[in-house]
């Protein structure tokens, strides 16, 4: 199934974003997932204004200046998407979200894939019953990618087949973080320059992750 449509999934959001005061509203932006969007870099160390949810709302700002925009980020290190589904309503849908993007692939590959399938499922259509558009994110890369036999590798692609799909069959939003890494990567570039730990992206891994999400507002 194809994923939603870029030309026109965020249109009416963008609408809104185009609007001058007094006309315009606040736009909430909420980014929810594990230890990569919260802007773990190295465990303990949360570099916020390094990590994609603050860069993709510069980029927002950059692109629609009379907008007034909230990006919330919700993501706790160390969960994975049951546990983020469990608290979706308390902790993501009280905020109205016009916008909701998730982020747990990294962390699913250790869940069943059933379950890991049911909680982004449920979380999606909890999400779009509320009006919310949302953006569903594939996982960036750790080591373990370009380690010969490393099982978690292929967890992790197995994770973002999934996500993929998931994105079709709902036909909403996908910012395919894994193949932009794999992209780069395939380009020369070391994957140890996208990193800033063995499993956590730096500011140009988080700025790839940008790129995709910026890629759903071609307007």
């Amino acid at each position: 199934m194809p994923i939603a449509d870029k030309t026109t999934y965020l249109a009416p959001l963008v609408c809104e974003m185009r609007k001058v005061w007094p006309e315009n509203r606040a736009i909430m932006i909420v980014c929810h997932g594990h230890s990569v969007p919260a802007g773990y870099f190295w465990t303990p160390h949360v570099d916020t204004f390094n990590s994609y949810p603050h860069l993709f709302h510069l980029r927002i700002k950059e692109r629609f200046p009379f907008a007034v925009t909230n990006v919330i980020v919700t993501a706790i290190g160390g969960a994975n998407s049951i546990s983020g589904s469990g608290r979706f309503k308390q902790d993501v849908l009280c905020h109205k979200p016009d916008l909701i993007t998730i982020d747990y692939g990294l962390n699913d590959r250790w869940t069943d894939i059933s379950e890991v399938r049911k909680a982004w499922t449920d979380m999606v259509r909890a999400g779009t019953d509320s009006g919310a558009r949302i953006i569903l994110l594939t996982p960036t890369w750790d080591m373990s990618v370009v380690t010969p036999g490393d099982e978690n590798g292929r967890l992790l692609r197995e994770r973002a087949a999934l996500i993929r799909d998931i994105a079709g069959n709902e036909c909403v939003g996908l910012a395919d973080s894994y193949r932009a890494f794999e992209r780069v990567v395939s380009s020369g570039v070391p994957l140890e320059s996208l990193l800033s730990s063995g499993n956590h992206p730096n500011r140009k891994g988080h700025e790839l992750v940008v790129d995709e999400l910026m890629s759903w507002f071609p307007f």
